[in-house]
């Protein structure tokens, strides 16, 4: 069975360690999860010392070929969220 935890479980896991209100805990991770989305939003990179570092990567552009009709089609380029964990993180999974 995977333990799934979401973004109301770490409120609640904040709340009860720093005795802040659910509410307060919930403004907390909300604040945190949003200032990381605008740094990306922005182009910049979020390193978190100790966990790992979130950037964006850009795909280039390519042509693929559409497996139903075997037609040629034009891939546009995109964005794309990287992590990569950081070393400490990667030794307290193992």
């Amino acid at each position: 069975m995977e333990n799934v935890v979401n973004k109301k479980d770490l409120a609640e896991k904040l709340a009860e360690q720093f005795g802040c209100t659910k509410k307060d805990a919930q403004a907390y991770v909300n604040a945190v999860f949003e200032e990381i989305t605008n740094v990306l939003v922005d182009g910049g990179a979020v390193d978190v010392f100790g966990f790992g570092k979130f950037s964006v990567t850009e795909r280039a552009g390519r042509e693929g070929i559409n497996p139903s009709t075997k037609e040629r089609i034009t891939i546009a380029a995109t964005k794309s969220v990287k992590f990569k964990a950081a070393k400490a993180l990667k030794e307290a999974v193992k």
